[in-house]
């Protein structure tokens, strides 16, 4: 276990990006379109869409629907939406775990049509799910919705599932597309977190990754976490996790505002947050610094010796604090003579030791 897991009492990190279902928070809006999706898949509707902003959770949903899904349902899972038809086509029949047809497109129409009225005549269903559907031209969609031709006299034989960004609707709204369109069954779309549902959801992983202390956002980090996301999880995570850093960093174990304008300001500007005026928290200058000239570093310089163990490079200081740093023993040195010699010699000399 990492020191930063022991320092906050995590068993594992709670804002990873990864599209783990057991961080799945279930908004309302998660709730209505996960229900829209198993019932669609275990109705045999056939078309499903979801749609929802970059980063709402979209693939997490779809990991949980799968997790909901009996033994009896085999399924086709493509990422690589920017493939063409025949290699989609292709993808699906590995993930089916067809044995691989003849040549010719027809042939391999036909195995599919015989795998997929062999598992409905056992009761078992199958589902082909293809993850950011936007990215699909037009000519694929259409090859896609000829699938769904696949069917018995009482049921469709194929749930196919179109996963999104919102441009998908626009696409689904092509002229040349208007078949498609009038065969979807079921429409699902994730809207983005409201403030309390931030809240909840920022809480919901903290529980699952173990916290004693749920309430380690305080009231006004969540409010700015939730301004700057614009409640999209993903942000969520990622300014989440930044402030994690910042505090153990700093070792606070209460995360307020300041900590996230600082976790806000590294994410806007790839600057140290103590760094950027107006920002943050100034720790307290070390000592042994000649006429305060190690101050303006010094933040960045503790927080970075507390990561490390206790030492720092001395490439880490950068090319820019040295000169800075340089510049102000110079203006120094006409100011104080020679006694300031023999202190900013000892300073330098400890500052590269460490």
């Amino acid at each position: 276990m990492s020191s930063e897991l022991a320092f906050f009492g995590f068993t594992e990190r709670p804002f990873n990006q990864s599209p783990d279902p057991r961080f799945l928070h279930m908004t309302p809006g998660h709730r209505e379109a996960l229900a829209h999706l198993v019932y669609g898949v275990q109705e045999r509707k056939g078309f499903i869409v979801l749609t929802g902003e970059v980063g709402t959770g979209k693939t997490t949903l779809v990991q949980a629907l799968l997790r909901r899904l009996d033994e009896g349902t085999a399924v086709a899972y493509v990422t690589n939406s920017l493939l063409p038809f025949e290699s989609i086509l292709e993808y699906a029949f590995e993930d089916l775990g067809i044995a691989k047809p003849g040549e010719s497109y027809a042939q391999r129409l036909f195995a599919l049509q015989h795998f997929l009225i062999e598992r409905s005549r056992a009761g078992q269903n199958t589902v082909l799910i293809i993850d950011e559907a936007q990215n699909l031209e037009a000519s694929t969609l259409e090859q896609i919705r000829l699938l769904s031709n696949f069917e018995t006299a009482s049921e469709k034989i194929l749930q196919i599932i179109l996963a999104g960004q919102p441009e998908l609707r626009d696409r689904l709204n092509l002229p040349a597309l208007r078949q498609l369109k009038q065969r979807i069954a079921l429409r699902a779309t994730i809207p983005p977190l409201s403030g309390e549902d931030t809240r909840d959801y920022i809480q919901t992983r903290l529980r699952v990754a173990g916290a004693r202390d749920l309430d380690l956002f305080t009231a006004s980090a969540i409010e700015a976490i939730a301004k700057y996301t614009g409640g999209i999880p993903r942000v969520v995570n990622t300014v989440c996790d930044h402030c994690l850093t910042v505090a153990y960093a700093d070792q606070i174990r209460r995360i307020d505002r300041d900590v996230v304008k600082e976790a806000v300001t590294y994410l806007e500007d790839g600057a140290q947050p103590s760094e950027a005026a107006g920002h943050g928290r100034s720790a307290p200058a070390r000592s042994g610094a000649p006429g305060g000239a190690e101050k303006g570093v010094d933040t960045h310089l503790s927080r970075r010796r507390f990561l490390h163990g206790g030492r720092v490079a001395p490439s880490a200081l950068g090319l820019a604090a040295l000169a800075g740093a340089a510049g102000m023993l110079v203006l120094d040195f006409f100011a104080s003579g020679t006694h300031f010699i023999e202190q900013a010699t000892r300073w330098v000399l400890g500052l590269v030791g460490r």
